[in-house]
């Protein structure tokens, strides 16, 4: 499908239910201001993301990957009063950027960023006995089958996992390098794997993306 297209369609759907507010917008401003790669999901993602945790009842939610918060912004604001967003992120400056966007917001208060390699917050998580609603998995390619096992173990039945960017403009069918064998991976295993029920629904950008959807349908084993 031509870029442009993909371009317009993407824009008429924001126009009708993107709903940027102010907070939102300025924290893709500051985002920029601060140099941080444009790789943060799109409006729309964002809203489909918000809906999800939203209709899901999620309480606890768990962010990998956090940039500049904008997506953070997304998921914390469905959370109830009480509700609380953990998100990693590996780059210092890339949490000071988020947490002023998230205060910003006015979600502080539900909203933790912890800095670190993914791997090692992940098992300390696991280690103090962490159980999440929801988990949004955006963060290096590479990682993406090692994130959803340490997911699972994370997870409860019921409990969704999300993962962006799984078609990567059509590279995982061909999967000539690293990045696109790993989403490869994650996505066979998100269809084989007995505990889970899922499925990847197209996500249109500049290309053709894809988001992972998965529900957890029985206990994670150990």
């Amino acid at each position: 499908m031509d870029e442009g297209l993909l371009r317009e369609i993407d824009g008429y759907i924001e126009s009708l239910f993107g709903e940027q507010d102010e907070a939102l917008r300025a924290a893709l401003e500051e985002s920029r201001r601060a140099g941080l790669p444009e790789i943060q999901v799109s409006a729309n993602q964002g809203k489909l993301l918000h809906i999800l945790a939203a209709a899901s009842g999620a309480r606890r939610v768990l962010e990998i990957g956090t940039l500049g918060g904008y997506s953070t912004i997304w998921l914390a604001r469905a959370l109830p009063r009480d509700g609380v967003l953990i998100s990693l992120e590996l780059r210092e400056h890339h949490a000071g950027v988020a947490r002023r966007n998230i205060e910003r917001a006015g979600l502080s208060g539900r909203v933790e960023v912890r800095v670190g390699d993914a791997r090692e917050r992940l098992a300390e998580l696991a280690g103090q006995g962490g159980v999440f609603d929801l988990i949004f998995i955006d963060a290096d390619k590479t990682g993406y089958p090692e994130y959803l096992e340490w997911s699972l173990r994370l997870s409860r039945p019921g409990t969704l996992i999300l993962a962006d960017n799984v078609i990567r403009g059509g590279a995982v069918l061909d999967a000539e390098d690293e990045v696109s064998r790993a989403v490869r991976r994650f996505n066979r295993v998100l269809a084989e794997d007995p505990r889970l029920s899922a499925v990847i629904l197209p996500i249109l950008r500049e290309r053709v993306d894809g988001l992972a959807i998965a529900r957890v349908r029985g206990m994670p084993q150990s």
